[in-house]
């Protein structure tokens, strides 16, 4: 009997191969399986999630690395063309500016066909604005092409070849008659009041000498200047107007003038270095001295 037991309890403390190999068996079958679920497909939840970023960000457009280059699709920022940028940086030109460029004056003198007389002496100006510089004095009775270009009060013209400007106004179609004198007599009838002063008389005698057409003079009556004898209306129109306007300004220190309106300028002794300077509209000819010339003296 002891050795019965014996035997039995060695069985039991070594089991057969086979009890042995069916465990591990199962064991590598459900590790294969699982190996192969990881590796095939992932859970429905997972795979939402995995797509929903996906689309988040290739909704964020292309990411630039560091190099600055964009991953995906180069696509270029929207904007206006490079030519509308560059427009809308480069400065704006004035008026005067754009008359001044290369082009527009080299076309002008090109086209510079008309001549004109220079009704007196005028100042020469590199441009028509307050920046230009003066570069001399134009002699009256000379001949000169004008482009037709007028600004500021300048008119355009070409001397030696170069695009200058001067004082508008004194410009015209025919020669003017040579530069009156001081001397002469007055032989066309006119006269002035006996009450007006030595100096309106003076005037009177000069101008009559060397504008002998001119027939109507206006001194005394009832306002301001005119009532004190010191005030003539000269009535003369156009060019001949202001060829006596430049005799009574040049001659301002014999005549004792004060100051010289014309064609809505004037000139003033006390601001004689300003020239003809304009005046505000008054409304109409007469009384913006367009059909007259009018001479204060002292």
């Amino acid at each position: 009997m002891a050795t019965h037991s014996h035997k039995r309890e060695t069985a039991r403390r070594k089991p057969s191969a086979a009890l042995i190999a069916a465990p591990l068996a199962i064991l590598a079958t459900v590790a294969a399986v699982t190996i192969g679920v990881v590796g095939s497909e992932q859970p429905a939840d997972l795979l939402a999630v995995d797509q929903s970023a996906a689309g988040d960000i290739a909704d964020r457009g292309p990411v630039v690395s560091r190099g600055g280059i964009g991953r995906g699709d180069l696509r270029r920022p929207a904007g206006p063309p490079a030519r509308e940028v560059e427009a809308a940086a480069a400065p704006q030109l004035s008026p005067v500016d754009e008359a001044l460029l290369p082009a527009a004056v080299t076309a002008a003198i090109r086209n510079a066909d008309t001549q004109r007389w220079t009704t007196t002496e005028l100042n020469i100006w590199t441009r028509p604005d307050k920046q230009a510089k003066q570069l001399g004095v134009l002699d009256a009775s000379k001949k000169v092409p004008v482009t037709g270009r007028e600004m500021l009060g300048r008119q355009e013209i070409v001397l030696d070849g170069e695009a200058r400007w001067v004082t508008s106004g004194y410009l015209s179609e025919k020669k003017p008659d040579p530069w009156p004198s001081l001397g002469g007599q007055c032989t066309n009838g006119t006269s002035v009041p006996s009450g007006v002063s030595s100096n309106i008389r003076a005037i009177h005698q000069a101008v009559c000498a060397n504008f002998p057409e001119i027939a109507t003079y206006g001194t005394l009556r009832g306002d301001g200047e005119h009532a004190q004898g010191i005030a003539m209306d000269i009535m003369v129109t156009g060019d001949r107007a202001w060829q006596v306007a430049e005799f009574l300004r040049e001659n301002y220190s014999e005549f004792g003038v004060n100051y010289v309106i014309h064609a809505q300028r004037i000139w003033s002794v006390d601001r004689s270095s300003e020239g003809w300077r304009a005046m505000e509209d008054r409304g109409s000819v007469t009384a913006n001295h367009y059909d007259h010339v009018h001479v204060t003296t002292y």
